[in-house]
């Protein structure tokens, strides 16, 4: 399986988390905008040519991450992230 690889590309009140697939120039990406001191997880996407290798869930892993080290509640909206969500109830702190 090819190295995937995730960079996180925040603006001022929005941001990205990027998945790059070694060999592919297609890149899976997860949306997020600031609203009430939460990220809002707006979409997850994956292109067909690098899905089927667990990339949307390495997407949300990351932000996870991130909410636990930065301190940030995560509000899922895709609905990807809402699954993601209710099958970690560990993650029940983190959800806005």
């Amino acid at each position: 399986m090819s190295e995937v690889t995730i960079t996180r590309h925040d603006n001022d009140k929005s941001g990205e988390y990027h998945a790059h697939v070694e060999g592919s120039d297609h890149i899976g990406r997860l949306t997020w905008v600031e609203r009430n001191g939460a990220r809002v997880a707006e979409h997850t996407l994956v292109p067909p040519a690098i899905g089927g290798r667990g990339i949307a869930a390495q997407l949300v892993d990351a932000l996870v991450e991130d909410a636990r080290e930065q301190g940030f509640k995560v509000e899922p909206v895709c609905s990807y992230v809402v699954d993601k969500f209710d099958q970690h109830p560990e993650w029940s702190d983190l959800r806005a």
